[in-house]
C-alpha cells in the first residue's frame, strides 16, 4: 500500500474542501423561496423575480459537488489503512451521490426561462433527485463514521456523530430529514464536527503511518 507523504496535511486539505461543501448551501433553499405547489404561474413569477438567487444557488451546487468529489477521493486514501474494501465502498456511494446531485442541478438550472408548467415539473424533479442523493450520502457518512470509529488516528466520537447524524436522520426520521432545518442543523452535526477537527488538528500522523505500515502486504 502506497503511503501518503503527509497524512496530516492531506486530512487538512480534505477538511478545507469539506468546509467548502458545507459553506455553499444547496439550491434547495432558493427553491423553497420560489416554489408554490398549488400555483404554477406564481412559481414562474417568483422564479423570474429571484433569477439571480437561483443562479447563485446553481453555482453553489456546482462548487459543493466538486468539493465533495475531492473530499471523497482524499478520504479514500486516508481510510484505506483502516479497511480498504469499506473505504472503496464508501467512495463509490459518495461519488454516486455527487452524480445524482449533478443531475438534479441540471433540472434546477433548466427551470429558468421555461413555461410555468415545465418550470414546476423541473423544480419537482430537482427536489426529488436532491433527496435521492442524500440516501447515497447517508450511506457514505455512515461508512466513513465506521472507519473513523475503527481508526486510531481520529477521535471515536467523530465516528459516532457521523454515523448518527445524516445517516440516522435519513433512515430513522426521513420526514424530519427532508426539512432544511433537519438537514442543516442536526443532520450535519457530525460533518461539521469532523470538518472543524480536520482543519484544526488533522489526523494523528504517527498512528496513521503505524496503521498503514501494519496493513501493507
Amino acid at each position: 500500500m502506497r503511503s501518503l507523504t503527509n497524512p496530516r496535511l492531506t486530512s487538512r486539505i480534505a477538511g478545507f474542501f469539506y468546509f467548502m461543501n458545507v459553506a455553499f448551501v444547496p439550491g434547495l433553499i432558493a427553491v423553497r423561496k420560489v416554489f408554490v405547489a398549488s400555483d404554477a404561474a406564481q412559481t414562474a413569477a417568483n422564479l423570474a423575480a429571484h433569477a439571480t438567487l437561483f443562479q447563485i444557488g446553481f453555482a453553489g451546487n456546482i462548487i459543493a459537488i466538486a468539493s465533495y468529489v475531492v473530499v471523497t477521493a482524499l478520504f479514500y486514501q486516508l481510510f484505506k489503512p483502516v479497511n480498504s474494501n469499506i473505504s472503496f465502498l464508501a467512495a463509490c456511494f459518495g461519488l454516486m451521490g455527487c452524480a445524482v446531485l449533478a443531475v438534479s442541478s441540471a433540472f434546477y438550472i433548466g427551470a429558468l426561462h421555461q413555461t410555468a408548467s415545465i418550470t414546476v415539473l423541473l423544480i419537482k424533479l430537482y427536489a426529488q433527485a436532491y433527496y435521492v442523493s442524500w440516501i447515497f450520502f447517508a450511506v457514505y457518512c455512515f461508512l466513513i463514521g465506521y472507519l473513523i470509529y475503527k481508526s486510531s488516528f481520529l477521535p471515536r466520537i467523530l465516528g459516532v456523530l457521523m454515523m448518527l447524524g445524516i445517516g440516522g436522520l435519513v433512515f430513522l426520521a426521513p420526514e424530519f430529514a427532508r426539512s432544511v432545518f433537519g438537514l442543516v442543523l442536526l443532520g450535519s452535526v457530525g460533518e461539521l464536527a469532523l470538518t472543524v477537527w480536520l482543519l484544526i488538528f488533522g489526523v494523528n500522523s504517527q498512528r496513521w503511518n503505524e496503521l498503514s505500515a501494519s496493513s501493507s502486504p
